[in-house]
């Protein structure tokens, strides 16, 4: 099964690429008034136990090139869905 998901493109931006093992996602906040959310999911992400789970790199202008495990994408999916930075998702 894999993971499908739909966003709004006035929110945010995400691409994604496999690398052996890890998923990278190059994400963009489009709309201001979510850079919050996005906040709130690196804190999950930063203060839960593991800490090679999903690693953020911030940019200017409200960008991140993030690193998740493999094994930690489908939490990773909800915890946007969470935070309403996605519209849909679903295992396909």
């Amino acid at each position: 099964m894999e993971l499908k998901y739909t966003y709004n493109k006035f929110i945010i931006e995400l691409t994604e690429t496999p690398n052996e093992g890890d998923i990278e996602l190059e994400v963009q906040i489009v709309e201001d008034a979510y850079w919050p959310a996005m906040k709130n999911v690196q804190r999950f992400f930063e203060e839960n136990e593991v800490y090679t789970d999903v690693l953020f790199y911030p940019y200017e202008n409200h960008r991140f090139h993030i690193i998740v495990r493999e094994d930690h994408y489908a939490t990773f999916i909800l915890c946007l869905m969470k935070h309403k930075l996605l519209q849909k998702v679903e295992w396909i």
